[in-house]
């Protein structure tokens, strides 16, 4: 299996082109961040050449975490910062050759939030296509982020058959989809043909995806059965250090 590591959890104490130095010589295939957009792309992309490794994909801004934003694209009134994250992300992503960006959909709920969603989801194909650049969309779970608009994988692929355009796919976080719904062998089967990118941490604390309720060796079979062959992503928070729990790679991380 090769492994992405998500640098929006790993190594969180190193600026982002030291983190990606990091990734490299911990063995990991590729790096994936969140909100990058403060880090010049020179500097990223002389990291990504150090190392070759690609960038994955990147989260669009969340908005004002402070005043409790977590994303923008569901909040009715709120289109033109929504769309404006959204130009900003594809401008970074095309700059650091990332093939993916995550449109956070934000806290909210409601008929008029779906059809806002839906309609900032078009607005960033029709700005990411030409740039060959996919369109990500997760749910998360109540508990971790409540009031999130979008919550199980059912209703994402609801909006993804909607949209019914093949550059939009879920990103399918296995300790998200655990919590909200379990059976994620059933799950990966059914949606592999929408899903885009697959996370991974350990359910329920969250950190290194070599403990907790889920056997991921029982999952990364399941995916090279059905053919996923991309770099999964470790999007977890260390138990300690990002250094001290890498065993887990070492182990799973092999042909």
């Amino acid at each position: 299996m090769a492994f992405s590591a998500n640098l929006g959890l790993l190594w969180q104490d190193r600026a982002l082109p030291d983190a990606i130095r990091a990734a490299g010589a911990a063995g990991f295939d590729a790096v994936e961040c969140h909100w990058p957009f403060a880090v010049s792309t020179d500097d990223v992309n002389k990291a990504l050449n150090e190392t070759g490794l690609p960038m994955l994909c990147l989260n669009t801004a969340p908005g004002d975490l402070a005043s409790g934003d977590f994303g923008l694209a569901a909040l009715p009134g709120r289109e033109t910062q929504a769309r404006g994250a959204i130009d900003q992300a594809i401008a970074y992503a095309h700059q650091v050759k990332a093939a993916k960006i995550h449109v956070m959909a934000g806290k909210a709920q409601g008929d008029k939030a779906h059809r806002t969603f839906v309609g900032n989801l078009r607005y960033a194909l029709a700005h990411a296509a030409p740039r060959g650049i996919a369109v990500l969309i997760e749910p998360l779970n109540r508990f971790d982020a409540p009031g999130y608009f979008l919550q199980t994988t059912s209703q994402a692929q609801g909006i993804i058959d909607e949209i019914g355009e093949p550059g939009l796919q879920l990103m399918f976080d296995c300790y998200h989809v655990q919590i909200m719904e379990g059976d994620i062998t059933r799950r990966l089967r059914t949606l592999m043909p929408i899903i885009g990118h697959v996370q991974v941490a350990s359910v329920p604390d969250r950190s290194e995806p070599d403990r907790g309720e889920l056997d991921y060796r029982h999952v990364f079979g399941v995916l090279q059965a059905l053919g996923y062959r991309a770099p999964i992503g470790a999007e977890y928070r260390p138990a300690t250090t990002t250094d001290a729990g890498l065993g887990w790679l070492r182990v799973m991380g092999g042909p």
